[in-house]
């Protein structure tokens, strides 16, 4: 009697442990791509969220085949889903200060990412993309599918090289 006792009172501390770990995101394994900081509850170093390639494609990666101002013809861009992204940080603001390598910082609306398919784009057409043709991340509206969003204001809002979000 007194072991099954035991056994609960370590079971109901352990428990809460486990349930607190199951909400925390991975550390990356790789070198980390994109650091989320800011309005977030989920983080895994310090009070940033840092993702690398793979917890990015574990997001789920989500296919826009799209023309944009920036290439030439029809391309296939991949990456997770911008809201997928804010729900796995637990986003709690309105807008994200999206910031480039060249230091370039635009304001991207979270609404945007919730209603539209707005991708982090890591791949185009089959393959990872440097730096120097819009990698590691290009923040990609759906032209093609949505015409209207191809303007002066969603355009601004594109980011590619992306290394950075602030959650505001």
């Amino acid at each position: 009697m007194l072991t099954s006792r035991i056994a609960l009172l370590v079971l109901a501390w352990v428990l809460p442990l486990r349930l607190l770990w199951a909400d925390t995101l991975p550390m990356p394994e790789g070198q980390a791509v994109l650091k989320v900081t800011g309005k977030i509850t989920q983080t895994n170093v310090g009070d940033e969220a840092h993702f690398d390639y793979a917890m990015l494609e574990a997001l789920g990666m989500h296919v826009i085949e799209t023309h944009t101002p920036w290439t030439e013809g029809m391309s296939r861009f991949a990456g997770p889903l911008g809201r997928d992204l804010l729900d796995a940080v637990g986003a709690q603001g309105d807008l994200l200060k999206v910031k480039a390598l060249n230091e370039f910082v635009a304001d991207v609306p979270i609404a945007d990412l919730r209603s539209h398919d707005v991708i982090l784009a890591v791949e185009r057409d089959g393959e990872r993309m440097p730096v120097r043709d819009f990698g590691p991340i290009f923040v990609l509206y759906p032209f093609d599918e949505n015409p209207d969003l191809l303007n002066e204001t969603y355009r601004f809002r594109s980011v590619w090289q992306v290394s950075s979000i602030r959650v505001e």
